[in-house]
């Protein structure tokens, strides 16, 4: 559970953190660091927004009944996997023009003002920020309650992001990006895989959906729930030794589905015909025998 909730925060920490990079350098290198008050209190915003969301989530729910906390739990780790597949796919195709459309943004909203540029930096940062609150939410509760494991690998991987972040921005590290988000990506994938099936358990488990008692198998007699490698699997991928039908369906079909079409390789651009040249009409050349219109 720590090293996958230390890949999830790294992942996601880092793309909010090449957000503020590109953000920075670019009104510092334009010399309107005038701005960067403005970029910090949209990214101020977006961190303490995902935060109170994150909270609100993990101990807004704890009164409730159990049904409504697996419920809502269970809700909660589809959602997360639905903003994870997305952002999975929405990084791979925009990790090499990112850059430029922060830029084209930022440049038009300092022409309308502070509030614009906040909310370029409030819109960049939030949507990570607010698919981490969910995602953490949906960790925690795949975890256990008492286990801090999760929360000690969100603060690793998004302290690390934090730390990569700067070190871009210096100059010192050099990282390239499309080959970075494409193995996290597959990683993320076979995370997000068990945390669908962990979220379908909850469900089952609330009564919303059926097939609770109907096992695709049980190896609880040959694994050791509390042995190294149970819960490496656990951490890692949300392996349980009793799993359902519905559990291994939805697994199977996510990975087979997700990690297809997320490997498949991009169709190159249709390649653009040369324009034909045009051709010049003859020009009018005037005959021997043409006469001047002379005025009476």
């Amino acid at each position: 559970m720590l090293a996958s909730n230390a890949l999830i925060g790294l992942r996601e920490g880092l793309e909010a953190a090449l957000v503020v990079v590109i953000l920075v350098a670019f009104l510092v290198k334009t010399d309107r660091r005038w701005a960067l008050r403005h970029v910090w209190t949209g990214v101020g915003v977006a961190v303490a927004l995902s935060v109170a969301l994150g909270a609100l989530l993990t101990y807004g729910t704890k009164q409730l009944t159990f049904e409504a906390q697996e419920l809502i739990g269970g809700s909660a780790s589809i959602i997360a996997v639905v903003f994870v597949t997305f952002m999975v796919f929405w990084m791979k195709s925009a990790s090499r023009t990112i850059s430029g459309e922060l830029k084209g943004k930022l440049d038009k909203a300092l022409d309308m003002g502070p509030l614009a540029i906040a909310l370029v930096a409030f819109l960049g940062v939030g949507r990570e920020g607010l698919e981490t609150a969910i995602f953490f939410y949906a960790t925690t509760e795949a975890a256990g309650q008492g286990n801090n494991q999760p929360l000690i690998g969100w603060v690793i991987g998004l302290g690390g992001a934090v730390v990569l972040g700067w070190l871009i921005y210096r100059g010192a590290v050099k990282i390239n990006l499309g080959t970075f988000f494409r193995y996290t990506g597959i990683l993320l994938v076979l995370v997000a895989a068990g945390i669908l099936a962990y979220g379908i358990h909850d469900l089952q488990e609330a009564g919303f959906l059926p097939g609770l008692t109907t096992l695709a198998f049980d190896v609880s007699a040959t694994v050791d729930p509390g042995s190294w490698y149970a819960t490496l699997l656990k951490g890692i991928f949300n392996f349980t030794p009793a799993t359902t039908v519905l559990q291994a369906i939805a697994w199977v079909l996510y990975v087979g589905i997700v990690l297809t079409l997320f490997l498949r390789p991009a169709r190159p651009a249709a390649p653009v015909a040369p324009a034909a040249p045009a051709q010049q009409a003859p020009s009018a050349t005037p005959t021997s025998d043409a006469r001047p219109t002379v005025a009476a």
